[in-house]
């Protein structure tokens, strides 16, 4: 009788199994959507259609991106959180920490990063690089600080109230003890555009999308966020080399689903996204951007994220960051 309930057990836990993976391997069943919270152009909507271009090869559906601007990223976002049809992903970068932060200290956060999302992997690693426009007379960070001491008129932008740009500006000038008025824009591409045309003096967008104008001369970096200086531009020193380990950020680009959904989809998601990096023309085609790819366990990617919201709360607080 026991050999028999054991036998009965085992087949039915060999069920189950096969059942999840069954459920597993049929997912997706409809195309499927990543939603990008930035406009087009910027480092995370290339990277997210690098991705998807992949993923559509290997899940069998077509994987789209949609841009939702607004909010510091928070709007795209919140769709995000709310999906329900399980086939909406979200493509999101380090400032997803500050906004929510920032929300949630003007108690206007229609979403928790922790409650309602789960981490799926890290698509890839990308410098957060400061940028004056070429006419600013500074070619590192503390120049540029000296710069603004003396003019005291200066303005900076950023990917909107309480984006990462918008945190780093506030913290400088805290440091630094200099006045540089607020710009927010609804994402890096138009922020860069505005720093070209010299309507602001500084700003800040991530390595992969502000290369080509670093190396045309258009942008002048004046210090990398990263602890390391970055491969692709290794005479650029960081903030925490200069004087400001305050504004050190690691600048990651990850994918994350809505919370519930199923084990074994989050699974296969990072698998499939693991490969993609993995993959020799996306991992070619990062490192041209002067990325490193992503590919990390939905563990270590969520210790990751869980650590710079520890790191930027208190930041958001003692400025009394509010988004309007």
């Amino acid at each position: 009788m026991r050999i028999g309930r054991r036998a009965a057990l085992g087949a039915g836990a060999g069920l189950a199994a096969a059942g999840i993976a069954r459920a597993q391997d049929a997912w997706p069943t409809r195309p499927v959507r990543i939603i990008v919270p930035f406009p087009a152009g910027g480092t995370t909507d290339l990277l997210a259609r690098l991705y998807a271009q992949r993923l559509t090869e290997t899940l069998g559906q077509s994987v789209v991106v949609e841009n939702r601007g607004g909010g510091g990223g928070s709007i795209g976002a919140d769709v995000v959180s709310k999906a329900t049809d399980g086939h909406t992903l979200l493509f999101h970068n380090l400032t997803f920490c500050t906004t929510t932060a920032a929300l949630e200290f003007a108690g206007r956060a229609p979403h928790s990063i922790e409650r309602d999302f789960a981490p799926v992997s890290m698509g890839a690693n990308v410098p957060m690089m400061l940028l004056v426009n070429p006419a600013v007379p500074a070619k590192d960070l503390k120049e540029f600080v000296a710069f603004a001491r003396q003019r005291g008129d200066l303005f900076y932008g950023s990917t909107g109230p309480g984006s990462t740009i918008n945190l780093v500006g506030e913290v400088l000038k805290r440091d630094a003890g200099i006045r540089l008025d607020h710009i927010p824009y609804r994402g890096a591409a138009p922020l860069v555009q505005e720093l070209l045309a010299g309507r602001i003096q500084f700003g800040g967008d991530q390595l992969s999308s502000s290369l080509a104008n670093i190396r045309s001369g258009a942008l002048r970096p004046v210090a990398t966020l990263a602890a390391q200086r970055a491969s692709a531009l290794p005479e650029v020193p960081t903030a925490r080399e200069q004087g400001f380990p305050s504004i050190e950020l690691l600048g990651w680009n990850g994918f994350f689903a809505p919370a519930g959904t199923p084990a074994p989809v989050l699974a296969r998601l990072q698998r499939e996204i693991a490969a993609a990096a993995q993959h020799p023309d996306v991992a070619r085609r990062i490192a041209e951007l002067g990325a490193e790819p992503g590919g990390n366990s939905a563990a270590e990617f969520g210790a990751a994220v869980k650590a710079q919201l520890a790191q930027v709360r208190p930041l958001v607080a003692e400025l009394k960051m509010h988004v309007e």
